[in-house]
């Protein structure tokens, strides 16, 4: 490769990267301002402000309001799903699973704002992110759901509703950051106190698992 190509590929890669950053920043703003505001309250001249950066500027990314919502509850989609992906069908269930669950608390402890947007979003019918829950969501949900079928038909859990066992992994472990101010009210702190996360995760890890697993 030529200087002047060798040049270009590398302010080629420069730019991508700064816009990697300058999306990110975007979407953590904007995380603040819907979940202060909600999707009809904020503006996108909250959210460039608190992005730090202009109006045309954050418009050189998205181009609508509408957009920034829906890519941040794509990014929590992402988050979520992430870990649940990574379930290992040839792993032993009681580790993949436990994993999972403990991934999801940290998740709820380090990022409660995201939980708490999205279960708005869902609350409302899902207008802008129904073909999400319809595809890769169902996509992700399908696949594992056969994990867990497997380790059914081998013995290594008991006969439960697989789907139902994840529906009942995200309400437990999301309960967490979508009740937050109950949970500060009933016990005087939240999940940055460790002894209450260390509680929490024991006693979800407890109940799930030794429900699910024979006996």
């Amino acid at each position: 490769m030529d200087d002047i190509n060798l040049a270009r590929a590398r302010a080629s890669k420069k730019r991508t990267r700064i816009q990697a950053e300058n999306e990110e920043k975007i979407l953590d703003a904007a995380l603040d301002v819907f979940s202060t505001y909600g999707f009809r309250g904020a503006t996108v001249d909250q959210i460039a402000e608190r992005a730090g950066m202009s109006k045309p500027n954050l418009l050189y990314y998205f181009r609508r309001k509408q957009d920034i919502y829906t890519a941040v509850l794509q990014r929590t989609l992402d988050m979520w799903l992430a870990p649940f992906g990574e379930m290992d069908p040839d792993g032993d269930p009681a580790e993949e699973i436990g994993r999972y669950i403990r991934v999801k608390l940290e998740q709820a402890r380090d990022r409660p704002q995201e939980s708490r947007l999205f279960v708005g979003e869902i609350m409302q019918g899902a207008p802008l992110i129904d073909g999400m829950l319809r595809t890769e969501l169902k996509e992700v949900v399908d696949e594992k759901a056969g994990v867990l079928r497997g380790w059914i038909a081998d013995g290594k859990l008991r006969a439960i509703h697989p789907v139902h066992l994840i529906f009942m992994i995200w309400a437990t472990t999301q309960h967490y950051a979508d009740f937050d101010t109950q949970i500060r009210a009933l016990l005087g702190s939240g999940m940055e106190n460790p002894e209450v996360f260390k509680a929490a995760s024991e006693t979800v890890l407890d109940v799930l698992l030794q429900g699910i697993l024979p006996r």
